[in-house]
């Protein structure tokens, strides 16, 4: 286990970075409004593991590995942006499976296996998420001292900052559709949710 002077630094340092608007939590967010909080439980779970294999390779000197295929890299970022934006556009045109239409519900439409992958695409192909794991995490690993153990009670900090982070993002969101639907704005709710989701994906393309 790292020092408490260490786990003092680490946990106000990235829980105030997990906190801040960025597009896993826009994500979490936009999906809180359009299919709820239950839902998007699978998305983060998805998130979850992707930002676990970032920060495992940033502390293993993996993403060194990464730095060296750029196109590779780029590719995975385009392609994940392009479907992210592609489902914002079908939102705010209130087609889809995201979609909210009136009288239906959205809970189903939408697979769990798709939602994890939006979630892990999402995680993975974040450059700034890349930057901040390799930046951040590798200093506060204690050459003197196992890898294993200290890499483990890090990595359970920022799963369960992130998982607070983006429940607290995906209420948000539902909190929203409540206040539009009092006066049944369902074309702008799916505005709203379409517009951030294309925001995400451009955010992951051309980040």
């Amino acid at each position: 286990m790292p020092d408490l002077a260490v786990l003092a630094v680490f946990i106000p340092t990235f829980f105030f970075v997990s906190i801040t608007p960025g597009m896993c939590m826009t994500l979490a967010m936009t999906l809180g409004m359009s299919i709820g909080v239950r839902r998007t439980l699978w998305m983060m779970l998805g998130e979850l593991v992707g930002v676990a294999l970032v920060a495992i390779a940033a502390v293993m000197g993996v993403a060194s590995v990464m730095l060296n295929y750029p196109d590779a890299f780029a590719i995975l970022k385009w392609l994940g942006g392009a479907y992210l934006a592609y489902i914002g556009v079908n939102m705010w045109r209130s087609k889809g499976k995201m979609a909210i239409i009136e009288g239906q519900q959205t809970d189903s439409a939408i697979s769990n296996y798709t939602l994890i992958s939006q979630g892990f695409i999402t995680a993975i192909a974040n450059p700034k998420g890349w930057a901040f794991m390799i930046s951040l995490l590798p200093p506060f690993i204690s050459v003197d001292k196992a890898v294993a153990p200290q890499l483990f009670w890090l990595l359970s900090i920022i799963m369960v900052t992130e998982s607070v982070s983006m429940l607290a993002y995906a209420s948000g969101g539902k909190s929203l559709r409540m206040f539009l639907s009092r006066g049944d704005n369902i074309k702008l709710m799916n505005r709203i949710a379409g517009s951030l989701m294309i925001g995400v994906g451009f955010w992951l393309a051309l980040g």
